[in-house]
């Protein structure tokens, strides 16, 4: 039986460090026999962790963005097209960011992903132009750091599904000790807030050479009984669908049965691995 595949993380040029139009993407996903997409463009950051605006949508583009995704899913209905977000959990602005969400849900925004790309001081640790400081950081307790926002993002009740769970190790920084118990804290929070979390091929084309999340990291998901969708993280239309074949073959040796992709009006449905 044939695997129907999906890609529930794609960018375009809109985030400012990635290329390429809606349409591009689209056609790439058609011609590599994916059934369903979401684009899921960042989240405008506030000023002071983006002032280049160079990671993140800025907030005047967002009536621009929903119309592109609208309109190249009126052009193509051969293939489920899901009008999606990205937004980063910043722990003391969560009120701000549920508050823009609600209304950009009632906008036609049907899945959020939540994501952890800045630490408490406003580092961006998978930054590649700010690698530089993960030599005077502590590595042990970066680890512990991301897990511990990561945890507090998945219990926010603030999205959907938690993207790229292991970002942190995306330089091949690792930890000198096991982090099993990161992993089963990480679990419980996303069965404790309801939320799926996202295997990514996007680690396959970094540094670390892996898909996120870690092998241990996923298998401790699926025992606590956490939905999963597939991402490719795609930034440029070359991307989409990369990967996510890997994505699959990795989710079924870890125990899962199926991968959920939204339905585009609140829902989700779980196609067969």
């Amino acid at each position: 039986m044939s695997r129907e595949l999906t890609d529930c993380h794609i960018h375009t040029r809109r985030c400012g460090h990635a290329a390429g139009t809606a349409e591009e993407c689209v056609r790439v996903a058609i011609e590599r026999g994916l059934s369903g997409i979401v684009f899921t463009e960042h989240l405008a950051l506030p000023e002071d962790l983006d002032p280049s605006r160079t990671l993140s949508m800025r907030s005047e583009e967002m009536s621009d963005y929903l119309a592109e995704i609208a309109a190249v899913r009126d052009l193509h209905p051969e293939i489920a097209i899901v009008t999606g977000l990205e937004a980063d959990y910043l722990p003391g602005r969560a009120a701000q960011t549920a508050a823009t969400l609600k209304e950009l849900r009632l906008r036609g925004v049907s899945v959020v992903l939540g994501s952890v790309h800045f630490l408490e001081d406003g580092w961006a640790f998978d930054d590649p132009s700010r690698i530089a400081e993960w030599d005077t950081r502590n590595i042990d307790s970066v680890w512990r750091a991301y897990f511990d926002r990561w945890c507090g993002a998945a219990r926010s009740g603030l999205f959907d599904v938690m993207a790229h769970p292991d970002l942190v190790k995306k330089f091949g920084h690792r930890p000198s000790f096991d982090p099993c118990d990161l992993y089963r804290e990480a679990a419980a929070a996303a069965s404790e807030g309801c939320v799926r979390v996202e295997v990514s091929s996007a680690g396959l084309r970094k540094p670390v050479g892996e898909i996120y999340p870690a092998f241990d990291l996923l298998r401790a998901f699926h025992h606590a009984g956490v939905s999963a969708t597939a991402g490719s993280d795609a930034h440029a239309p070359s991307e989409v669908g990369e990967g996510i074949s890997e994505v699959y073959d990795a989710m079924a040796r870890a125990g899962y049965a199926s991968v959920a992709f939204p339905d585009g009006s609140g829902g989700w449905r779980e196609l067969a691995l």
